[in-house]
């Protein structure tokens, strides 16, 4: 059964250089009809598949802070009135941008049921907040953070992103130290992907991006840990560290290969064995549902070979691991008669160990995570 809901918000103010999700400048764009339409998708789908009532639902972009108050409270009015969930039980996150959020708009946030705050913070170093492209500088932070606290908010993350263009070690521990001395429950840290039609990825092609050599990015991944661990926060998956209970549930469902739904422009589901890819165009997102049909441009049947392997390379992400029973249970298969071949081999490399009943990431596993789950790909 369906537990969780992501929802695409696509308008910025600002485009940032390393983004390659599905975006538009929000200026002289049709929100509001983009907002009506976004209804409609929820409502045509929840005819089609039966669901419980939802546990998780995450609203991300784009920045879904963008809009004005106004249209913040017809999302969140659209959203309660058309899900099936309990606002007072599920996770409800709206990913939000330091500087976007007024007290109008936290308080749209508020009365609407939200109760969790992510924020895409990435650095406290202004020069180098400037060179990715973002438009917040680190005084916004602390001002919006303050504001998010008067205004009740509690569950708050925050990203951050290492192995940035002429980011250096101690860089990175000067941000790592001012975002942890914030105490909030949650913290992500990922590394830079060079992702194709982004800024980044014109200027690595012309040979004009200087990025950090590997055994930096190591090196910053290992203090990530090691300064996460030391103040209290759990690993729970290799880039997300939290404080006991504060662990994104929503994030878990993908980890756990479950089941969602993805309403907006460009987003993805997971729907009864199948996943699905919207239109990202605007455009073309809004025909179909002008006629009442689904915005959907690609289907694709997950076989169960498919789901074994992405139980596996989703799953190991967790520093709790693959479960052997949970496998079995839900494949009719053992986790050793399908890849045993690959986990002794994993083992003997020394990436991968099998404690308790659960296969998880080593140490030494974590730092070529990739090259692990790439491992479980035939």
């Amino acid at each position: 059964m369906i537990s969780s809901a992501y929802i695409h918000i696509p308008f910025c103010e600002h485009i940032c250089h390393y983004c390659d999700f599905n975006k538009v400048f929000l200026k002289n764009q049709p929100v509001d009809e983009y907002l009506g339409l976004l209804k409609k998708e929820m409502e045509l789908t929840l005819e089609k598949y039966q669901t419980q009532e939802l546990k998780t639902v995450f609203v991300g972009g784009g920045t879904p802070t963008a809009l004005n108050a106004g249209q913040l409270e017809v999302l969140c009015r659209d959203i309660r009135e058309t899900l099936p969930f309990n606002p007072a039980a599920a996770e409800y996150t709206f990913e939000a941008n330091p500087g976007d959020l007024s007290e109008d708009k936290l308080k749209v946030l508020k009365e609407g049921g939200v109760n969790r705050l992510s924020f895409g913070v990435q650095s406290f170093n202004d020069e180098l907040l400037q060179r990715i492209g973002r438009s917040h500088r680190a005084k916004d932070v602390f001002s919006t953070l303050e504001k998010a606290a008067e205004a009740g908010f509690e569950n708050i993350s925050i990203d951050l992103i290492y192995a940035l263009p002429g980011q250096t070690l101690e860089d990175f521990r000067e941000t790592l130290k001012t975002a942890l001395s914030l105490g909030l429950p949650h913290i992500s840290g990922y590394s830079l992907i060079i992702e194709p039609k982004t800024v980044f990825y014109n200027l690595m092609q012309k040979g004009r991006l200087s990025l950090p050599p590997e055994e930096s990015e190591a090196a910053m991944f290992e203090l990530l840990m090691e300064e996460t661990a030391r103040a209290g926060y759990a690993q729970y998956e290799i880039s997300n560290f939290a404080k006991p209970g504060y662990e994104s549930r929503h994030n878990l469902t993908y980890w756990n290969n479950e089941e969602y739904y993805g309403f907006g422009a460009g987003a993805h589901s997971y729907l009864d064995g199948c996943r699905r890819a919207n239109y990202g165009p605007l455009k073309k997102y809004f025909t179909p549902l002008m006629d009442h049909a689904l915005p959907v441009i690609e289907e694709n049947l997950v076989s169960v070979k498919e789901q074994m392997e992405e139980e596996m390379f989703l799953g190991l992400r967790k520093t709790r691991g693959v479960s052997a029973e949970g496998f079995e249970k839900k494949f009719g298969r053992g986790l050793m008669e399908v890849f045993g071949g690959e986990i002794a081999r994993e083992i003997e490399f020394g990436r991968l160990q099998l404690d308790g009943g659960f296969l998880r990431l080593t140490r030494k596993g974590k730092f070529l995570g990739n090259e692990v789950f790439q491992s479980f790909l035939k």
